[in-house]
This record gives structure tokens, C-alpha cells and sequence, in this order.
């Protein structure tokens, strides 16, 4: 999945599972979290026909990523993303169509939200926390294997 940044702005937003930064620029995001760098991103995409642009998925799946809600899904090359359902969260994404997604906070550190504020390049309010996180399917060409 090769994704090229158009925006590079952070933005502090309520997501479809938790209160998240969303960036088109995951080596920001690195910096930002502190985590390290060989670690991938959830891609989170406004559409299916955006995920279809960018990597081909098992035509066994397509119905299940098509229907699903809060699930993410790791495609056979390694590569993870989630098709966003929730109203709100769409707003932030029809506008740039896709963007990393991860937690407001340090890397294995619980929320703070003024480090949330303060490291984010745009806040997107209300910022309600949710607190269930998705469902991770990993896909194989007939298999599924669940990870969360």
C-alpha cells in the first residue's frame, strides 16, 4: 500500500473507537508517541473504493470488510486498516480519505489530554472518550485468524 501525504497536519479527534491522532504522516505521529519506528499504523479509510486504490483485497473477504463496524483488518502483505462507519469521524476523513490512526497518548502511557492538545496540530472537538477498541481480523487468501 503505497500512501502519499497530501496533509501533514496531526489532528486530535474523537475516532470511531477512542479519542485518536489521525495524520497523513506516520513519522510524525512516531515522533509525537515516541514509539518506535518499525511499528506500523492503522489505516483508516473513508471508503472501500479508497482501500481498492491502494491494495488488493481477497475477493473471500470483500463482503465481510464491506459490512463490518469498529474492525480492523490486516491484509495478506502485512499492512493493516479500518473502514469507518461513524458519522463524525467521517467528517475528518471525507476530506482527506485516508489518514494513520492511533491513540492520544504516549506510547504505553494512558490518555493525558493535555498532551493530547498540546501535540496535535488541529483539535477536533467534542473529544468524548470511548474506550472499546476494534476487533483485528487478519485476512490470509481462505483463513482468518482473530488477533483482538
Amino acid at each position: 500500500m503505497r500512501l502519499r501525504p497530501t496533509d501533514t497536519r496531526v489532528f486530535l479527534t474523537k475516532t470511531d473507537t477512542t479519542v485518536g491522532f489521525v495524520s497523513q504522516d506516520a513519522d510524525k505521529l512516531t515522533r509525537i508517541k515516541r514509539r518506535p519506528p518499525h511499528k506500523e499504523y492503522i489505516v483508516a479509510l473513508n471508503a472501500l473504493r479508497t482501500l481498492q486504490r491502494y491494495t488488493r483485497v481477497p475477493k473471500k473477504h470483500k463482503n465481510r470488510i464491506r459490512r463490518a463496524k469498529k474492525t480492523t483488518f490486516i491484509v495478506p502483505n502485512g499492512r493493516s486498516f479500518r473502514i469507518v462507519k461513524d458519522p463524525f469521524h467521517l467528517l475528518l476523513l471525507n476530506r482527506i480519505e485516508w489518514g494513520f490512526t492511533t491513540s492520544a497518548n504516549l506510547s504505553g502511557k494512558p490518555y493525558d489530554e493535555n498532551f493530547a492538545k498540546k501535540s496535535a496540530d488541529v483539535v477536533i472537538s467534542p473529544l468524548m472518550q470511548n474506550g472499546t477498541p476494534s476487533q483485528i481480523l487478519k485476512l490470509g487468501k481462505e483463513t482468518i485468524k482473530r488477533i483482538r
